[in-house]
């Protein structure tokens, strides 16, 4: 299954809000085998959103959305994107309810009648729930089986409805369609710089048992992350599997781990193994090895 994903607001595009949503569902979909091929940010007008998800919707599955379902007047999402189906808004007293309750619950009084705004939605829409917030996520779909989920733009509401809600339905659906899967691997190297690593590789720089490394440096050392695509999950983890080695024996000097390994840890436990004892002296680095090392439990 491809989607897209359109992350919405002006402070996203004005730099004010780091987008961490996107990085998430892109991580978290992958798992289930389902790729992204396209993240795009709008801002909160309505003719904006209505534009990026209607030319989403065009290339793709289904599509995506965080931000702009709250009760504020920037909150354009549901309403622009009722327009790209044609369909008209309709208000649904059980999200009222449900928004009465909460109040009630939390003890924050009278309800602000500027969050009932939260209770219309497109008509035929369904309700995706949300345990952590007051803003209902919405999944609307065509009569061509195309599809938009509406998520909460706060990271945690999003995260939780997201693992709870809509990975099972997307699961479900990618199940009936595909058993392939989206899966990365990173070899991690120090003590060589990105263009002398490439160069190192010769012909495995460029593809690796049909795989092409992207190469991601850093001020530890440079990633080489490769990702097998389209492939059910025990032909991914071979071919991942049979890639790896093949780097390992070329650049092995460099490698000093796979996948999460913290280069801190990987020093610590070798120092641990050899019975070594690290004395730091730092100046102009401002504590930073110290901390690095003392991080690790």
């Amino acid at each position: 299954m491809k989607i897209e994903v359109v992350t919405i607001g002006d402070e996203l595009l004005l730099g004010f809000t780091i987008d961490t949503n996107a990085a998430h569902l892109a991580r978290e979909l992958a798992s289930i085998g389902v790729e992204i091929t396209r993240r795009t940010t709008v801002g909160d007008s309505a003719e904006e959103i209505s534009n990026g998800v209607g030319e989403a919707l065009e290339r793709s599955e289904g599509v995506i959305t965080t931000g702009g379902l709250g009760p504020t007047a920037d909150d354009m999402t549901k309403p622009a994107i009722a327009r790209v189906f044609n369909r008209e808004m309709i208000y649904d007293e059980s999200i009222a309810q449900s928004l009465r309750d909460r109040w009630a619950k939390l003890g924050r009084g009278k309800i602000p009648e500027s969050n009932f705004t939260q209770a219309w939605i497109p008509k035929g829409a369904e309700i995706i729930p949300n345990a952590h917030g007051s803003a209902p996520g919405i999944w609307l779909e065509d009569d061509r089986g195309r599809w938009v989920a509406m998520l909460p733009g706060v990271p945690r509401e999003m995260r939780a409805m997201l693992a709870d809600e809509l990975m099972p339905r997307i699961s479900a659906r990618t199940a009936q369609t595909s058993k392939n899967v989206v899966m990365s691997w990173t070899v991690r190297t120090t003590g060589i710089g990105e263009s002398a690593l490439f160069d190192l590789l010769g012909d495995l720089g460029h593809t690796v048992e049909g795989l092409h490394p992207a190469f991601l440096p850093s001020v530890e050392g440079t990633d080489i992350r490769l990702t097998s695509r389209d492939v059910a999950q025990a032909e991914a983890v071979q071919r991942l599997e049979r890639a790896v080695e093949q780097l390992r024996s070329k650049i092995g000097a460099h490698v000093y781990g796979e996948g999460a390994s913290d280069l801190a840890s990987v020093v610590l436990d070798i120092c641990k193994a050899d019975g070594i004892k690290l004395a730091v002296a730092e100046s102009c680095t401002g504590g930073l090895l110290g901390a690095r090392i003392t991080a690790v439990p």
